[in-house]
């Protein structure tokens, strides 16, 4: 009989190896969408692009049953399910012979993917507790970035087949992926036994009446468009109106990835130690500021000097981006109440979602009107969702605003405790040599 020290290391490693695969699968698809549909597939870019489009806002539209499941059933079978979708539409891409079947089969890996953070975050919130779900939360989002880079150079490698051979190899590996990824969930203990089911007359009811919780949804929204950017939006900023060649574009890319991944943990450890609200403003206002630097750029810098000059701007974009996250992310799962968890996560997640499905329009629209007009919006739309951030600090509960918990002089993943109800408390971290 494994003791309870053997019981943690076996939960810890299951949980980071879920997250890192799944990132994983993410870095090999996400970059490689249009061009993996249009060669296993064959449909134009034009019918993949609209199926896609069709495929996310019907997701959409699932997301508040996907709040109620959490509810129901806990984020932790959710996720399995959910993972266990993403696995069987990545393997059932090769055989879409024809439009209906493709859609079908997108709307099925969109579902899994617009489920997949708040069901993971619900899981999160039944392990940790305090200060410790702020860290597990911070590891999770680390090894996301991680895994993300580690994907994209497999979807770089997977390239190299000819013809379609790479896409059904990337395909059939992403199915495998999600499999195992859904089958490690699988086995972290059920720790969900004290949480009350909601009454009656909550529900999302209750979740549209708690004007905090929608005002930190509506900031989250509005700082959403500055993550998109990076992939969206500043390659074709880069390239066209800074002159950078397009080989040089995708470091700015790598950079961002390397330092998330890197400096994750220790920038969530210092955002920790005061207000989620006003740390998580701050990171918008940072956000801001690179923003205005990148609408400089074109004016100040040329030749030469431009790589070094793009570099700058992008730590500093970076270190919004670190400042942000944590304080923001913790935030939403933090001032949620427990029984309604699934609900308050699904709600918060359309913030990203609709972000995603809009910015494509608006950052297109954006770069065609100029330089400047793309980077003044952003740090305009930045800035406002701080400030509705500072506005919602005054009425969230304070347990959400001020980390409170173990305290900050044990590391995260050193202990496994009994909670109140039959629930544990779990925390990620390093382990200790």
């Amino acid at each position: 009989m494994e003791d309870k020290s053997t019981r943690e290391r076996s939960t810890r490693r299951r949980l980071v190896a879920a997250s890192l695969a799944g990132s994983i699968g993410d870095g090999i698809y996400v970059p490689l969408t249009m061009l993996f549909l249009h060669s296993l597939t064959g449909l134009s870019l034009t019918s993949i692009g609209t199926g896609l489009t069709i495929a996310g806002l019907c997701a959409l539209a699932f997301m508040p049953a996907a709040g109620i499941l959490i509810d129901r059933f806990g984020g932790r079978r959710v996720l399995i399910g959910v993972l266990a979708l993403r696995a069987a539409g990545f393997a059932a891409y090769p055989f879409a012979a024809s439009y209906p079947a493709f859609l079908a089969i997108a709307l099925v890996v969109a579902v899994g993917m617009w489920a997949s953070s708040p069901s993971q975050h619900a899981l999160i919130g039944d392990l940790a507790r305090g200060t410790e779900r702020d860290r597990l939360l911070a590891w999770d989002r680390s090894l996301r970035n991680a895994g993300m880079g580690c994907g994209s150079l497999a979807a770089a490698g997977m390239l190299v087949w000819n013809g379609t051979a790479g896409f059904v190899v990337a395909s059939e590996t992403l199915a495998v992926v999600f499999a195992c990824a859904a089958l490690l969930v699988s086995r972290i203990p059920n720790v969900r036994g004290g949480t009350a089911r909601p009454a009656a007359r909550e529900g999302y009811r209750q979740v549209l009446a708690d004007r905090p919780y929608l005002l930190i949804t509506a900031a989250n929204f509005l700082i959403a468009f500055g993550y998109t950017t990076q992939a969206m939006a500043l390659p074709v900023f880069l390239t066209r109106d800074v002159a950078l060649p397009d080989a040089l574009a995708g470091i700015v890319f790598a950079v961002n990835t390397v330092l998330v991944a890197g400096l994750g943990v220790p920038a969530a450890r210092l955002t920790l130690r005061g207000s989620r609200p006003r740390a998580a403003a701050l990171g918008a206002v940072v956000f801001a500021l690179s923003f205005v630097a990148f609408a400089l750029l074109p004016r100040l810098v040329s030749g030469p000097n431009a790589l070094a000059a793009v570099l700058a701007v992008a730590v500093l974009y970076t270190a919004g981006e670190l400042v942000h996250s944590a304080p923001s992310q913790g935030l939403s799962v933090q001032a949620a109440p427990d029984h309604l968890r699934g609900r308050y996560l699904s709600v918060y997640q359309l913030s990203w979602s609709a972000c995603r499905t809009l910015a494509p329009m608006l950052l297109g629209f954006l770069l065609d009107a100029g330089q400047w007009q793309l980077w003044t919006v952003l740090a305009l739309m930045v800035l406002t969702g701080a400030a509705i951030l500072l506005c919602a600090e005054r009425s969230l509960p304070p347990h959400a605003v001020t980390p409170t918990g173990n305290g900050h002089k044990k590391h995260p993943l050193d202990r496994v405790s009994a909670d109140q109800g039959g629930a544990s408390r779990w925390s990620l971290g390093e382990s200790n040599p």
